[in-house]
């Protein structure tokens, strides 16, 4: 019975020196980490003093001390919040005018447009439908009487219907460059004007609106939950880039212009393809109606629907970005510098869990990854791979300076991102 005792007594004393060690353990992380959460606090705090000086008197706030500073997962949120409120406070101050005017401008070019709200505004926000008229290499009145017609064209169950006039009257006049920051801009208004839901953006167009469609949607598809191309030609397009959002396409069977109908039948077999090879990517819907000819007597409308079943994904888990002739610096989590920003580049990557696989790049030498915490667990280190290869492994700090930067370039509130990584490709090859 003493032996039984004495036995247990020394487990009772080993098991009380093991929670010593972790107390004592506990105790060192704890004072380790308090001096990081009190930077971390102490630099919202003077963010929030940053953000109470007029706007005129403001420096740079990426060459502010505390924009450097390592965030924790609370103060980074709190962060967000914050230049998200400012964001919008400062877009409906200086955009007032533009959209008292309706209209949109560019460097010498300006894009005015419509707009007519539909049905009960969601608790999430509106959603918003850009709707591209037709008309193209045509007089100005051609086109502007295009304009008329697409403003009549389609009703919605609910959202936002934005018709912009096309800024030119060339024959291209819905794909060339200034139409992707005219469209952002756009976005941005109605984001902070009509509170519409930055996850249900959609995108279509008929005629040369369809062949914007075909262009403008892969370039700006981290933008858009679907889009929908009505009786227009692809040109030059890739698909490529349209994984992570529905397409539809309606196309009159007659419609043989510029071999419309037999080109749409063609791109409803790419998707078809690449949805076979990527079956959680790709979702499409190609309608082509053997009886009609240009003009599809609103049977095309049926896109509507079929788009609003769709919400974008702003961090989807694998992306694929070819980048057009019209050139974008970030996709999604993925961004290039101003040396890297190249017609033709393509990247594939995937996110999974605490990791970063590149498995395709082609035409550029370094690649910027943005993180956040509902992508990977901040506080673990990261790793990423391009092609098999590791070429970063450790942690990345969440800071006032990135938010502040991904927010600004979109004044999308789904779409910031607080920690980023550059990696080179060049010595993976």
């Amino acid at each position: 019975m003493i032996a039984m005792r004495t036995i247990c007594c020394s487990r009772l004393i080993q098991g009380y020196s093991l929670l010593f060690l972790l107390s004592l353990v506990a105790i060192h992380t704890c004072q380790a980490a308090a001096p990081e959460q009190a930077a971390s606090g102490a630099a919202v705090e003077q963010l929030q003093q940053y953000l109470k000086t007029p706007l005129a008197e403001r420096m740079p706030l990426a060459k502010q001390s505390f924009a450097g500073v390592a965030l924790t997962r609370a103060d980074a949120k709190t962060s967000e919040q914050l230049l998200w409120q400012a964001q919008l406070l400062y877009l409906r101050k200086s955009r007032q005018a533009e959209m008292t005017a309706k209209k949109i401008k560019h460097g010498q070019l300006e894009m005015p447009f419509f707009y007519a709200k539909f049905g009960t505004k969601p608790a999430s926000g509106r959603s918003m439908y850009i709707s591209m008229h037709g008309g193209g290499g045509a007089p100005k009145q051609v086109n502007d009487q295009q304009w008329e017609n697409q403003k009549r064209l389609y009703r919605l169950k609910e959202g936002v219907y934005v018709v912009p006039r096309a800024p030119t009257n060339t024959w291209n006049l819905w794909h060339q460059g200034h139409i992707d920051p005219m469209f952002q801009r756009l976005i941005e208004n109605m984001i902070a004007f009509e509170d519409v839901d930055p996850n249900r953006v959609y995108l279509m167009g008929y005629s040369a609106g369809g062949d914007g469609t075909y262009q403008v949607a892969p370039r700006m598809a981290d933008r858009l939950a679907a889009a929908a191309m009505m009786a227009g030609h692809p040109n030059d397009a890739s698909p490529l880039s349209l994984r992570n959002i529905g397409f539809t396409i309606h196309m009159g069977g007659k419609d043989s212009a510029y071999n419309r109908n037999k080109v749409a039948a063609s791109w409803g077999t790419q998707l078809a393809t690449l949805r076979k090879q990527d079956p959680k990517g790709y979702a499409h819907l190609v309608k082509i109606y053997p009886n009609k000819g240009h003009w599809m007597d609103r049977e095309d409308a049926a896109a509507i629907p079929w788009m609003a079943e769709f919400k974008r994904n702003p961090l989807p888990r694998k992306i694929t970005w070819k980048q057009d002739d019209v050139t974008h610096d970030r996709f999604y989590w993925l961004a290039v510098d101003d040396k890297n920003r190249r017609r033709g580049s393509l990247v594939e990557a995937s996110l999974d869990e605490q990791q970063i696989a590149i498995e395709k790049i082609q035409g550029i030498e370094q690649l910027v990854l943005r993180v956040n915490d509902q992508m990977i667990n901040l506080d673990r280190p990261l790793t990423v791979r391009v092609q098999g290869k590791e070429v970063f492994n450790g942690s990345v700090n969440r800071t006032i300076g990135i938010i502040a930067k991904t927010l600004m370039e979109r004044s999308d509130p789904t779409s910031i991102f607080s920690a980023e990584v550059t990696v080179s490709v060049t010595a993976t090859k």
